[in-house]
Order: structure tokens, then C-alpha cells, then sequence
């Protein structure tokens, strides 16, 4: 009796070579990456920011040098999604051109508290000094750690200033005057101070409604 052989097709000959399998999914990768990645790229360049977007001035420059040494942006997101509840709760969804002096961006993705894209001027600098000191003299289930060094430690203007030079080289749009100046608008603040004008300043430029 003769029996049938089936013929190997193309398809069942790659999976069954390991390696030249590797080869096809690298290649595979590979274009799937330029095809996602080189568009941002350019599109990256066109992004222009919302009228009244500028540069952080140098005290919420500090302020989010704090937010980011502190790891707020692992329990915080600072992104609206385009979602109906999302925009219910926190006003217009997030757009590109107000993250465009972000290095790095702060969306996050995880939200063990509120999203803060929008808090600018929902809460007083008072409001703001006592959550970060002990959050549960205001939300007392708050399970957010508390931050009462802020309120000794002082912000350095040295390097803040170094700090903008950096940005500047990067292209963000700092004057020589502004940097020059920064060491004197940060002069006896604390790390504190520096927090809450940078959480008073999210959101202020961004649409109002949906």
C-alpha cells in the first residue's frame, strides 16, 4: 500500500528551523518598530505647546525635580484620557502641547491616587502644605506616605540653574537672563515651596470643559 507524504508548505518550514525562524522574527520586529517609531519622530518636531505654555520657571522647575526624586509619578498619573468618566472627574483630556517642556513626561500609568494633570488651583498652597506634611489631616484613608523633610530642606539655586543650562541645550526656550536670574528666585525657598507652585501650575494652560 502506498502511503501519503505530505510536502513540508513555507510556513512549517520556518517554524521547524529555530534559527532561520530568529532571522524572520527580528526582520518582522524590526519594521514594526521603524513603522511606530520614526513617525514620532518627526511628529515629535511639529508638536507645538498650547498658547501660554513656556518653560518651568525655576521654583516648579525645582518642585518637579522634587515630585520625580520622590516617586510621585508611581502612585500619580498626569495624563486624562479621552474616556467620559475620566473627563467628568478631571476636566479636558491631556494633549501633547502641554507636555512639550517635559523631560522626562510624567503620565505614568498607574493611579494608587488621583490623576494630577488638572490639580492647579482646585486646592490653596495651604491645602497642598498639609497634605504633603501628613495626607490624613486631610483625607484621613489616604494611604499616601508623608513628606515633612520638604518643609526643612532648601532648594539649591546652583543647581537649578545647572539645571535649565541643560534644558536649554536640549531646546527649551530659556533667555540667558532667566537662567542668570534663577539662583535669586529660588533664594530661601524650601523644597516644600517648590512642590506646591509646581502642583499649582499643572493644568493651568490646558482646554476648560471637554
Amino acid at each position: 500500500m502506498s502511503q501519503d507524504h505530505k510536502t513540508p508548505n513555507a510556513h512549517e518550514k520556518l517554524e521547524k528551523n529555530v534559527g532561520l525562524l530568529a532571522v524572520f522574527i527580528a526582520v518582522a520586529v524590526s519594521f514594526g518598530g521603524l513603522a511606530e517609531i520614526v513617525p514620532l519622530m518627526y511628529q515629535a518636531e511639529a508638536v507645538q505647546p498650547l498658547p501660554g505654555v513656556k518653560p518651568y520657571p525655576p521654583l516648579e522647575l525645582a518642585g518637579r525635580d522634587v515630585y520625580v526624586r520622590e516617586g510621585c509619578y508611581n502612585c500619580h498619573s498626569q495624563m486624562v484620557r479621552t474616556l467620559r468618566f475620566e473627563t467628568e472627574r478631571y476636566g479636558h483630556y491631556s494633549l501633547a502641547g502641554e507636555s512639550v517642556y517635559d523631560r522626562p513626561f510624567q503620565w505614568g500609568s498607574k493611579r494608587t491616587g488621583p490623576d494630577l494633570a488638572r490639580v492647579g488651583g482646585r486646592y490653596s498652597d495651604a491645602w497642598h502644605r498639609v497634605h504633603l506634611n501628613n495626607p490624613r489631616d486631610v483625607v484621613p484613608e489616604s494611604n499616601m506616605p508623608s513628606f515633612p523633610w520638604l518643609a526643612k530642606n532648601t532648594v539649591d539655586g546652583a543647581t537649578v540653574q545647572s539645571h535649565m543650562r541643560a534644558l536649554k541645550r536640549l531646546g527649551d526656550p530659556y533667555s540667558d537672563a532667566e537662567i542668570a536670574a534663577a539662583p535669586a528666585a529660588v533664594d530661601g525657598k524650601t523644597e516644600m515651596d517648590a512642590v506646591v507652585a509646581y502642583l499649582q501650575g499643572l493644568g493651568r494652560h490646558a482646554p476648560r470643559g471637554e
